[in-house]
C-alpha cells in the first residue's frame, strides 16, 4: 500500500527561478538537516557494523565448510544459492563503506570498500563508485542518471533511440522478460568489472583492483571445478551468479523505477529531488536485513553517509517533514513496489517501441 502525502502542489518538482525561491527550498532541507544532526542519528555506529561484519564472516566460513564437506551432490546448488545471498549481502556493506557510514577516514572506508567489492564479490569498486556517485546527485534525472540510460532494459522512453526489428518487439514485451534479465545481471556486473580494470579508460587502482577480481573471479571459478568437477561445478557457478542477479537487481530496482523523472533542464532543489525520486519498501526489520537497509531508499538519499541502522529512526522525522510541506512520501509494501516496477517496465517498453507513439496514443491506450 503507498503512503503519500497528497499535494498537487507539491508533488511534481518545482523549476526554481527566482533567487527568493531556491533560498526558500534550501531552508526547506536546512530545518531537516538541523533536527537530524540534534538527535545524533548521523553518528557513527562501529559496534553495529563490527557485528554485521562478523556474523558476515562466520556465515563464510559456513558456506566453505558446506562446499568443501558435502562433495559432489546437487544439494550443493543450495549452497550455491546461500553464497549468492551471502555475497549480495558483503555488497550492501561494501555499499556502507563507500558512504563513508563506517568510518569517518574516506580512504579507509574506500579501502575497506574496495576490498569487499573486488577481492569477496568480485565487482570493481572504483568503476561502480564513479556510476554511484552520479545517481545519487542526479537521480532519475534525463543525461545524467546513468541507471537510467536505455540497456538490455529501457527505464525511460527516448523518441531519438527507437528500436527496430527484433530489438523494437522484444522490448514491446520487456515487462514479461523482465526478472529472466535479471538472472543476467550478475554476469554483467562481472563483466563490467572486467573491463574497467582492463579498458582503456582511466580508473584508479587498476592494478590492486585487477588483481583481486581476478583471485576472486578466477580463483573461486577454478575451486568449484577442483572440488565439484567440471560439470556440477559449471552449474554451481551459474546457479550463484544467476541469483546472485537477481538478488542485486530485484533490490535496487524497487529503489527508484517508476518514480519521477526530473528532466534535463528542471532545477529542482535537493530535498524534492531526492524524496520525490525515491521509493521506500515498508516491512520492518526483516525488510531491512533483507535489503541491507535499502529499503529507506529516501531516507538514505537525503543523508547518505548516515548509518543504514538509523534509517529506520530519522524515518518519522522526514515524512513529518515531508507531510508539513506537502511534499509525496512514497512507501510501498514489497509486493506491491513489484507490481509498479513491472507495469511501469512494460509501458515504456512499449511506449518507445512504437514509433507512432503520441500523446494521444498514450491516453487511449490507458484508457
Amino acid at each position: 500500500m503507498s503512503v503519500a502525502v497528497p499535494s498537487i502542489r507539491s508533488t511534481e518538482p518545482r523549476t526554481t527561478r527566482s533567487g527568493g525561491a531556491q533560498a526558500a527550498h534550501a531552508q526547506d532541507y536546512a530545518v531537516l538537516i538541523g533536527q537530524v544532526k540534534e538527535s545524533g542519528l548521523l553518528d557513527r555506529r562501529p559496534g553495529s557494523y563490527a557485528l554485521r561484519g562478523i556474523v558476515l564472516a562466520a556465515l563464510f566460513a559456513v558456506g566453505l565448510a558446506l562446499l568443501l564437506t558435502l562433495g559432489r551432490t546437487w544439494w550443493q546448488l543450495l549452497v550455491a544459492a546461500y553464497f549468492a545471498v551471502l555475497c549480495t549481502q558483503v555488497a550492501f556493506l561494501a555499499h556502507d563503506s563507500a558512504h563513508k557510514q563506517i568510518f569517518s577516514s574516506g580512504p579507509r572506508g574506500e579501502l575497506v570498500s574496495r576490498v569487499l567489492a573486488d577481492l569477496v564479490v568480485g565487482l570493481s569498486y572504483g568503476w561502480w563508485m564513479n556510476k554511484h556517485t552520479r545517481h545519487h546527485a542526479n537521480p532519475n534525472t534525463l543525461g545524467r542518471d546513468g541507471d537510467i540510460l536505455p540497456g538490455a532494459i529501457v527505464f525511460v522512453p527516448d523518441a531519438e533511440a527507437r528500436p527496430s526489428g527484433l530489438r523494437r518487439r522484444l522490448t514491446a514485451r520487456q515487462g514479461y522478460f523482465y526478472l529472466p534479465i535479471l538472472a543476467l545481471a550478475g554476469a554483467d556486473l562481472h563483466l563490467s568489472a572486467v573491463n574497467a580494470v582492463l579498458g582503456g579508460e582511466k580508473h584508479p587502482h587498476r592494478l590492486q583492483e585487477g588483481v583481486m577480481i581476478a583471485i576472486r573471479l578466477i580463483g573461486f571459478a577454478a575451486l568449484l571445478v577442483l572440488v565439484l568437477g567440471p560439470l556440477l561445478g559449471t552449474v554451481f557457478l551459474l546457479v550463484q551468479v544467476a541469483l546472485f542477479g537477481v538478488y542485486m537487481g530485484g533490490t535496487f530496482s524497487l529503489n527508484h523505477t517508476g518514480m519521477r523523472i526530473i528532466g534535463r533542464d528542471e532545477k529542482v532543489d535537493y530535498l524534492r529531488r531526492q524524496v520525490l525520486t525515491s521509493r521506500n519498501i515498508s516491512g520492518g526489520l526483516p525488510m531491512e536485513h533483507v535489503m541491507g537497509g535499502l529499503n529507506l531508499q529516501i531516507e538514505h538519499h537525503l543523508f547518505p553517509s548516515m548509518p543504514s541502522a538509523n534509517l529506520r529512526r530519522v524515518r518519522p522525522l522526514v515524512r513529518a517533514h515531508c507531510a508539513r510541506l506537502g511534499i509525496a512520501y512514497e512507501e510501498n509494501r514489497f509486493g506491491t513496489a513489484w507490481g509498479i516496477v513491472l507495469r511501469h517496465i512494460h509501458q515504456v517498453g512499449v511506449r518507445h517501441a512504437d514509433p507512432f507513439d503520441c500523446p494521444a496514443a498514450r491516453t487511449l491506450r490507458t484508457a
